[in-house]
């Protein structure tokens, strides 16, 4: 198990205690490496407090277990509109979207897919993408990252609050003041120094 993995397990609990869902643990390389904690309410909301707090309670944790040696950066953040993909339910969550894809190891002689998805195939098991006429099938074990790519159409589905489980606090604006041509929010992130 990695160090990711690691601390992934050991803040989950806490992480979900206070009513989050964890995206994602990344822990960068370096003299100061970033530890990156990607969460979000289950709704798809996340806000600077929310940022601010599951910060402070993961660096409780973290202080107790020292899983990292030296200094480091903690960010916690949320996933953003143009998200990565990283479970399964993603995959199906957001069919009809433009994403990229990019393998561990080649297949069908390639490591990168960029088109529509599609969802999962009938056994929940490959990716389907749609790159122009042909439709791939891509196991998921392969899948080194994913993420959704932005486009119009993805920006115009999060401004009106239809994309499943994401940006849904920007319907607590009326959908008419966000047809201004305003962007989209931004991934939103709380950054500090820790460790020793």
């Amino acid at each position: 198990m990695d160090a990711a993995a690691r601390i992934a397990d050991l803040i989950a609990p806490s992480v979900e205690a206070m009513g989050f869902v964890l995206v994602r643990v990344r822990l960068g390389a370096g003299r100061r490496p970033v530890l990156q904690i990607m969460a979000e309410r289950p709704d798809g909301t996340m806000n600077v407090e929310d940022c601010a707090d599951l910060s402070r309670a993961v660096s409780a944790i973290l202080d107790v277990e020292d899983p990292i040696t030296g200094e480091y950066t903690l960010e916690v953040s949320s996933p953003g509109i143009d998200r990565p993909l990283i479970k399964a339910d993603d995959y199906v969550r957001f069919a009809g979207f433009d994403a990229k894809v990019e393998t561990a190891v080649p297949h069908e002689t390639r490591k990168r897919f960029r088109g529509r998805l599609l969802g999962l195939d009938a056994e929940g098991t490959r990716i389907r993408i749609q790159d122009g006429p042909t439709v791939f099938e891509v196991p998921l074990r392969l899948v080194r990252e994913a993420r959704l790519l932005l486009t119009d159409e993805l920006i115009e589905a999060s401004l009106k609050g239809r994309l499943p489980g994401v940006l849904k606090g920007a319907e607590a604006q009326s959908t008419d003041s966000r047809d201004d041509g305003s962007a989209p929010p931004s991934p939103i992130a709380f950054t500090e120094p820790s460790g020793t």
